[in-house]
């Protein structure tokens, strides 16, 4: 099947990429590079001995995504990565989140639904639609709350788009995947979570410290209601997660689906502390962390982690690796980097 992965250059998307490949489908690949590099299209080619197809534009620019499509006429499935996702900048920069996040949703669906053909797409939704939920572990069922920031709120909406739009479009099949913390790198060292500038996400922020990139980390909070006071969030191998996509899009493929829009959680069902990951990253590394803690971040919520009972019946699906498994391979991924 050919199939079209937005943001496939980038952290999840690449690894999500390698996963199709090895399945035996044709991708292409769309990315502006704005959070990631090309030469991330060399190590895929080197994972899997095939190079996908790849093209460099903005989603934002709709005659561009209009000429994509009516070039590529016989795409089979999408999967759609691209979007800014740092829970900070979006609350320093919300109109660039509602434009990089939702008019690019609302082109590509454009297009899905203005061909005759059924149209299957995949969406990379997030845990924090969820807000603070009231009982841990969160169900599908939970109720989706006031979002905490505008990366939240653009997932919500994204969510609220694509299930307005199955509604009135019989040939546009959907399934969101809300997952967790993604981590680690792939069992190659060939890819893995590279983000430009100062990382907006833990792990990272934790291997670039340990490596004398940064001078310390800094722990968000010790006030909370948790076991040691830092907060919880459920952290997924990142080829777990890209297996979850190639599983959910098979779904769709073979019209297994139960609905034309369903949710799915992604995650592995077991919360931990920044401390416990700390911990646990210390252990697997060999290497004393340089952090202290700070006030607490705007935006962020006490504990998220997920009920995957969902996932794991109806898709088949269920995350392999451990933290420590995630966190060595996200630190060997670092060395070879920096290497």
């Amino acid at each position: 099947m050919k199939i079209l992965v937005t943001g496939g250059l980038g952290f999840i998307g690449s690894h999500t990429v390698v996963e199709l490949q090895n399945k035996g489908h044709e991708v292409v690949i769309i990315d502006n590079c704005s959070n990631s590099s090309a030469d991330v299209l060399d190590r895929i080619t080197k994972i899997t001995g095939k190079k996908p197809v790849f093209e460099q534009f903005d989603l934002r620019e709709k005659n561009k995504v209009q000429d994509f499509f009516n070039r590529h006429d016989d795409i089979n499935g999408v999967i759609h990565f691209a979007a800014s996702k740092a829970v900070g900048e979006s609350v320093e920069n919300p109109l660039l989140y509602y434009e990089n996040n939702l008019s690019t949703l609302v082109y590509i669906l454009q297009q899905l639904t203005g061909k005759s053909s059924t149209a299957n797409f995949i969406f990379s939704s997030s845990c924090t639609v969820y807000g603070q939920a009231d009982e841990l572990p969160i169900t599908e069922n939970a109720p989706v709350k006031e979002a905490e920031s505008p990366y939240g709120n653009t997932k919500q909406i994204g969510e609220e788009i694509i299930r307005d739009t199955c509604k009135v479009a019989s040939g546009l099949n959907a399934i969101s995947l809300r997952y967790f913390n993604p981590i680690g790198a792939h069992p190659s060292s060939e890819i893995g979570e590279l983000p430009i500038g100062v990382p907006q996400n833990l792990i990272p922020y934790i291997t670039q410290t340990a490596i004398g990139l940064r001078e310390q980390l800094s722990v968000f909070g010790d006030d909370y209601p948790t076991s040691d006071g830092t907060c919880i969030r459920d952290y997924i191998h990142v080829v777990d997660l890209a297996k979850a996509h190639v599983v959910a899009l098979q779904r769709l493929l073979e019209n297994k689906n139960a609905s034309n829009y369903e949710v799915f959680n992604v995650g592995t069902g077991t919360g931990s502390t920044v401390l416990e990951v700390i911990q646990s990253f210390e252990k697997v590394s060999n290497q004393k962390l340089n952090y202290k803690i700070v006030g607490r971040r705007e935006g962020d919520i006490t504990a998220a982690y997920a009920d995957t009972t969902k996932a794991n019946n109806e898709l088949g699906w269920k995350a392999k690796s451990s933290l420590d498994d995630s966190l060595g391979s996200a630190w060997k991924w670092e060395q070879k980097v920096r290497g």
